[in-house]
């Protein structure tokens, strides 16, 4: 199941907890002080270099009959399409940038190139993902709801055809935002999706009419006869700033390592440990400055999701810091190549689609789900006193090196006693195959003994037989 007690999950003391919640305040408060006009040039320029890659795109795609054109205004525009997502929109609509009191960088009147409105995304995004990051049956995100991405949700049949919904989910991302968005508003406003004439659907209806007719109408009639290239190379750019955004957000959210919680363990929850939920329910992924930059620095998820507010260009240098952290507390942070994350989310989609008899671990130490429960074997594991702390006399303190021996210890060893535990799984079975083997042999070879015997005793009596007659 999920993770109820995250202290004894993280092997860390309510002290650990608040020291390391303190360190996240100081490091929060070090980059608001130092955010300057530096950091203002870098959102302008990043808008500039969005414009000036869409206006190339579209003009580009006035010549769009000649393949050569099309491939490269499509290509510019793709490129536009993504920056305007995830480094403007995305990180605009958080408010990373209203400190600057632009009223054209501000949360409350950007509205980004996607179907569904910002307004509503910002309600299901910012609010209720970033507060209820990875609590069952509070986290919208978890999965968007069509997908099982975790063993604490009971399979149904209708998780069979999961993989196919992960890829129709992929290709059309903005409507599936879209329609997940105007759902979570129509259920914080209390209003029946079957009430079409709501508020929220009629926001959601004029953002996407405007949406429609922007890229597959507007666009393409004024390109004149290359109008069906432009269509098409529009249609292109979406699929593909779909398919990056998509990429990159579940690279960011379920790899392994990326923890579930339970809402008892959110129900007295401090602000130290929605921190720390923060840092054991996010994942990030390897990446260059253009890499970083196409992702709106959210190959950072874990910074991303402590500091939602922070300009993320500051994420690579919080990164350092967050990476310190962890390793001081001796807690995992998690990284990996693009590929390998998406690989290990693709494999937790395919995985959980089918029901939990066929899985083999349990939903207390599998790789995508996990708990505190998992270390419930390894007697080490067990959490000091006020007094121990203070004393740093404990068994989480390494008495020859000083070091703490804390999560990342704990998943250490236990990736060592599953090993074993297969090991000699393995082992026993095949021990157990060759007992049965050779029981099998014995009971052959006594079988031909026993039928041996009949056989010379019925020769033998024919013998006599003979003999007699």
């Amino acid at each position: 199941m999920a993770i109820t007690d995250i202290n004894a999950y993280a092997h860390l003391t309510p002290v650990d907890v608040e020291t390391l919640g303190a360190e996240l305040d100081t490091i929060r408060r070090d980059v608001e002080k130092s955010l300057g006009e530096k950091d203002a040039r870098y959102i302008r320029r990043a808008i500039r270099a969005h414009r000036m890659l869409e206006v190339a795109g579209r003009a580009v795609l006035f010549m769009s009959r000649k393949r050569s054109a099309w491939l490269a205004g499509t290509a510019l525009l793709s490129v536009a399409k993504i920056v305007e997502n995830m480094e403007l929109g995305h990180n605009i609509s958080h408010g990373q940038w209203d400190w600057m009191n632009d009223p054209e960088i501000h949360s409350t009147t950007w509205e980004w190139d996607m179907t569904g409105t910002s307004t509503q995304w910002k309600r299901a995004h910012n609010y209720s993902h970033h507060t209820y990051t990875n609590v069952l049956g509070r986290d919208e995100d978890l999965g968007f709801g069509i997908l099982r991405m975790t063993r604490d949700e009971q399979w149904r049949p209708i998780h069979l055809v999961q993989p196919l919904a992960n890829l129709v989910l992929a290709a059309a991302f903005e409507w599936g935002i879209a329609w997940h968005d105007l759902s979570a508003e129509l259920a914080h406003a209390g209003v029946p999706e079957t009430q079409l004439l709501s508020e929220p659907n009629k926001a959601f209806a004029r953002k996407a009419a405007r949406q429609v007719a922007k890229d597959f109408v507007i666009y393409p009639l004024l390109t004149g006869p290359a109008w069906k290239q432009t269509l098409k190379a529009n249609a292109t750019a979406n699929l593909v700033r779909n398919l990056w955004a998509y990429a990159v957000i579940f690279c960011g959210h379920f790899p392994d390592g990326a923890q579930k919680f339970t809402q008892e363990h959110f129900a007295d929850e401090t602000h130290a440990e929605w921190y720390l939920r923060q840092m054991l329910g996010s994942a990030n992924f390897q990446a260059g400055p253009v890499m970083a930059f196409m992702s709106g620095n959210l190959c950072y998820q874990i910074e991303h999701h402590l500091f939602p507010d922070i300009p993320s260009n500051r994420y690579p240098e919080i990164a350092v810091r967050v990476r310190g952290l962890c390793d001081k507390y001796d807690l995992p942070y998690t990284t990996g190549s693009l590929g390998k994350q998406y690989l290990l989310a693709f494999r937790t989609i395919h995985k959980l689609a089918l029901p939990d008899r066929f899985l083999r671990r349990t939903a207390d130490d599998a790789p995508e789900t996990s708990s505190e429960h998992k270390f419930a074997a390894l007697s080490r594991v067990t959490l000091p006193t006020a007094d121990q702390w203070a004393q740093h006399h404990w068994p989480g303190i390494d008495p020859e090196t000083g070091h703490r021996r804390g999560l990342s210890s704990a998943l250490a060893e236990a990736k060592v006693a599953l090993k074993e535990k297969a090991r000699h799984e393995k082992q026993v079975l095949r021990e157990t195959k060759q007992i049965l083997r050779d029981k099998a042999r014995a009971e052959k070879q006594a079988l031909r003994r026993k039928a041996l015997r009949e056989r010379a005793i019925r020769r033998a009596r024919r013998r006599q037989q003979r003999a007699r007659q």
